[in-house]
């Protein structure tokens, strides 16, 4: 196997490779070793305690809030089982899926490595397909996460929560004073919620003022 200088420098230590999804680090743990691996976002954005209270804070003041980045509950274990892990190694490999939201998610794992760990070696290995021949060249390349494409996700979650969070908690209040429902019913609003909700009523209308009309049609037999 020929292998860059960047993996024969790592090869020496005991490198913990991480990939984003169980069937991925199956099928990379089958075709090169054994790992460990976790599921989907680790993190999730969420407003200081201040301004969880829908009754005592204006929704306006969403815009502005301060955010927060912190484990989810799904991935505590993945947490813990990643800080009692990469103790024991020198290097990290991220195996997450080569898009934003992979990048984001390594960055999530590099974060938690590093915060038990902070001298360990991390390489990002790129793939686009989950193969014997696809894995040995992403570890005879690798190279290093990006923090821009990863920042660009941060970005993308924390307008989202700024937006979502603010409109949500005011046409939810206002519609409970104006129709007197349920108080734990939520009106939610998101920036992909709307227009996809926009096309679903345009196509229920279409189908709803349709008026059927005679097509006609030619059949040639030989």
């Amino acid at each position: 196997m020929r292998l860059t200088s960047v993996l024969c420098k790592v090869v020496m230590h005991r490198v913990l490779n991480v990939a984003e999804k169980n069937d991925a680090a199956k099928s990379l743990a089958r075709l090169l070793s054994k790992n460990s691996a976790s599921m989907g976002h680790m993190m999730n954005c969420d407003f200081t305690a201040a301004h969880n209270s829908w009754s005592n804070s204006d929704p306006v003041v969403l815009f502005d809030a301060p955010i927060q980045k912190k484990i989810t509950d799904r991935a505590t274990d993945i947490e813990k089982t990643l800080k009692r892990e990469v103790v024991k190694y020198q290097a990290l490999i991220i195996w997450t899926d080569c898009d934003r939201e992979g990048e984001n998610i390594g960055f999530e794992i590099i974060n938690v490595c590093r915060s038990v760990k902070s001298n360990l070696k991390i390489y990002r290995a790129r793939f686009s397909e989950i193969t014997y021949d696809s894995a040995v060249r992403a570890l005879s390349n690798l190279t290093q996460a990006d923090e821009r494409v990863s920042a660009a996700v941060d970005v993308r979650q924390e307008i989202d929560l700024h937006i979502g969070a603010a409109f949500t908690r005011f046409q939810t209040l206002r519609l409970q004073r104006l129709f007197r429902f349920d108080s734990k019913q939520v009106i939610s609003y998101g920036s992909c919620q709307f227009p996809t909700l926009g096309f679903i009523v345009e196509r229920y209308l279409q189908r709803e003022n349709f008026i059927r009309e005679p097509f006609w049609k030619i059949i040639v037999e030989h």
